[in-house]
């Protein structure tokens, strides 16, 4: 069996599979696994930013789950903010 890597950046979709807690599925991006928390055999605590539905960061969240029941997303390719022209002051000596 392959271990199931978390990483920060990772996209997670985390239902009842992940743990109980989720009866209602999400979907978060990874912060941090938090290694240094000591925890059941299988079982990992991560910081996390919850995600709405257009992928933005609505809360954030200290999660204890399953590594092996949450289900890796790709993350929404995110559209580049418009850039505004800089306006330059002109100065006369």
């Amino acid at each position: 069996m392959t271990p199931h890597l978390i990483r920060p950046g990772d996209v997670l979709h985390l239902t009842r599979a992940a743990s109980v807690q989720f009866i209602r599925p999400i979907t978060v991006r990874v912060i941090r696994v938090l290694t240094d928390w000591h925890t059941y055999d299988g079982w990992l605590w991560i910081d996390a930013y919850e995600l709405d539905a257009a992928g933005d960061a609505v809360r954030r969240r200290t999660l204890f789950l399953m590594p092996s029941g949450a289900a890796h997303l790709e993350p929404t390719p995110r559209r580049p903010a418009p850039r505004r022209p800089v306006s330059r002051k002109v100065v006369v000596a």
